[in-house]
């Protein structure tokens, strides 16, 4: 086990979990600073979708590149170090090969997509070229009642469960046929434990409870947990959304599991925690 680690990142939704479930290993770095204060490092800075390209294309350029960039050059100046990267399902982009392992080809689209890649790209040579150890953590997508940035462009499941919850009219993407894996907060942060105090490195590793359901059927679990009133409409994927996400994903976790990881809750666990608030 680790005695501390250096987070990058703590104020967002996985970081701050992380940190309250792992406080007494947590040294949180401040936004401003680049320099890790020990030699274990959990990255987790990045931007949370594909659309900053309609108010500032440079946004996700500089949050998911330039800033890595800059504590990459602070962490060389250190010993012994290990670097671990919180990425995205986003990377894998367009597939029909599911459950995608992380030796599958990955072809993102969108900005934030493609520069998450560009991230573990640079990532793995520049640890390469300076000898640092590093690990990439593919996030599925993460579920929690403490998200406090849920819309309908990061973590849309919430958002259509606040609907219901206040009774409003909810848009349904194709009917909601597309396939999504979903993950609770509790066993996510759990699992990145386990893989940052893992002797392996220089690896990807999936983080993810392998379940993959149809966003309809969750819609309407919430909505009959909930007797909402909510009106539920199906309507058709925008352009954008088709271009810049695959229909549906799911992500292996085999390489997870063989590190000992075992989930303690399923996704119909994780939303009656959130419809309790918890």
């Amino acid at each position: 086990m680790i005695d501390n680690i250096s987070v990058f990142g703590s104020t967002g939704f996985v970081g701050s979990e992380y940190c309250s479930m792992y406080r007494n290993r947590c040294i949180e770095i401040d936004r401003s600073d680049n320099v890790p204060k020990s030699k274990d490092i959990l990255y987790f800075i990045s931007t949370i979708d594909n659309y900053n390209v309609y108010d500032d294309p440079y946004l996700d350029i500089q949050t998911n590149l330039v800033k890595l960039v800059s504590v990459l050059e602070e962490t060389k100046k250190l010993e012994d170090v290990t670097f671990n990267f919180v990425s995205s399902w986003f990377v894998y982009g367009k597939t029909n090969n599911l459950p995608v392992r992380e030796s599958d080809p990955c072809n993102p689209s969108g900005f934030y997509s493609i520069t998450k890649y560009a991230a573990e790209k640079l990532l793995a040579s520049y640890c390469e070229t300076f000898g640092i150890n590093y690990r990439i953590l593919r996030l599925t997508n993460i579920i929690g009642s403490s998200d406090k940035k849920v819309s309908k462009k990061k973590n849309a499941l919430q958002y259509m469960i606040n609907q219901l919850k206040n009774d409003e009219p909810v848009n349904l993407y194709d009917n909601g046929d597309p396939i999504r894996d979903y993950m609770h907060i509790n066993d996510c942060v759990r699992a990145i434990s386990l893989v940052v105090n893992s002797k392996d490195k220089n690896m990807i590793v999936n983080i993810s409870n392998n379940e993959p359901k149809r966003i309809g059927d969750l819609v309407y679990y919430a909505k009959d947990k909930l007797k909402s009133k909510s009106e539920i409409i199906s309507i058709p994927a925008p352009d954008f959304h088709k271009t810049v996400q695959n229909k549906d994903m799911c992500l292996d976790n085999t390489r997870l599991r063989m590190l000992g990881y075992t989930p303690s809750l399923n996704v119909y666990d994780g939303i009656n925690m959130i419809l309790e608030n918890r």
